[in-house]
């Protein structure tokens, strides 16, 4: 008996081991790029001219950072990133919010068509977008412009925003809705003032994701942005640390880490509230 108890417990420490191994294979091959773009960015400009060496600095030194942040047009980037992701993303929670509601709670003909096309249209290839967006941008003289690239960021970070809303927005008592209609609300006080604050863990989730995809945009930037005062901080990065004979890939670099980690401090902080916004409302 107690050997085959022993044999039970191998045979299960087996399968665990493994997966902890294949986790951690993956984990290892996920981080291995940004921790040797953090490593280059942490090298001073001689030292990365004299050839890649070992796996750590031998002179570890802020310079790239330093003079990354002493550069005005970096800093513009940033501050145009920001602004720009911001107001994406406030319109599309704002519109995802009132779309999503509709879908779910009023009696719209063909709801699950428009629901289809909703999620079509948020898995269709950003490249599939930018000629035809392109084409209308050019007519209405939004290319070169900051509001032309904020509805760009609408069209692609929209569809997952209503899917998510209107999901979460299908999960909730109408019995909320209607006391308060009974008291007099209208359709749109019960949707800002008693569905919005039951929601707020999927609102916010969409929030979150929205900037993200906005923050990380590269394509719609590079099409629709021509001035580099207007350049978003990823696409300001193309032209960045260059010099007519020798590219400074250390400061390329440390500008990529500045970039990212807004995303990795914002996913590290809001991972409790991203989860339970795309699981709330999977069970009654």
């Amino acid at each position: 008996m107690r050997a085959t108890g022993h044999g039970r417990r191998k045979a299960r420490a087996l399968p665990r081991a493994g997966f902890a191994l294949l986790v951690a294979a993956i984990l290892v091959s996920s981080l291995l790029p940004f921790l040797w773009i953090l490593r280059t960015s942490l090298m001073s400009s001689r030292e990365f001219s004299g050839g890649v060496a070992g796996l750590l600095p031998a002179d570890l030194t802020f310079s790239s950072y330093a003079e990354n942040f002493a550069d005005e047009t970096f800093l513009r980037s940033l501050g145009n990133s920001i602004l720009i992701c911001l107001a994406s993303t406030v319109l599309s929670v704002l519109l995802a919010t009132l779309a999503g509601y509709a879908l779910a709670r009023l009696r719209i003909r063909g709801a699950g068509i428009i629901l289809g096309f909703v999620l079509l249209a948020g898995f269709f290839p950003v490249l599939a977008m930018v000629g035809p967006l392109f084409l209308v941008y050019r007519e209405l003289g939004l290319l070169d412009s900051p509001a032309g690239l904020v509805i760009a960021y609408m069209v692609y970070t929209l569809p997952l925003a209503t899917w998510l809303l209107k999901n979460f927005f299908d999960q909730i008592p109408g019995s909320l809705e209607e006391a308060a209609m009974v008291d007099g609300a209208t359709r749109l006080q019960v949707l800002w003032r008693v569905v919005v604050p039951v929601a707020l863990p999927a609102v916010f989730t969409a929030a979150i994701l929205s900037f993200i995809l906005a923050w990380n945009d590269f394509a719609f930037a590079v099409s629709f942005l021509q001035t580099p005062s207007e350049f978003t901080a990823p696409q300001a990065i193309v032209n960045f640390g260059q010099s007519q004979f020798q590219i400074f890939y250390n400061r390329i670099d440390a500008a990529v880490v500045v970039i990212t980690l807004p995303v990795v401090l914002l996913v590290l902080f809001a991972q409790r509230r991203i989860v339970s916004g795309l699981t709330a409302g999977a069970v009654k």
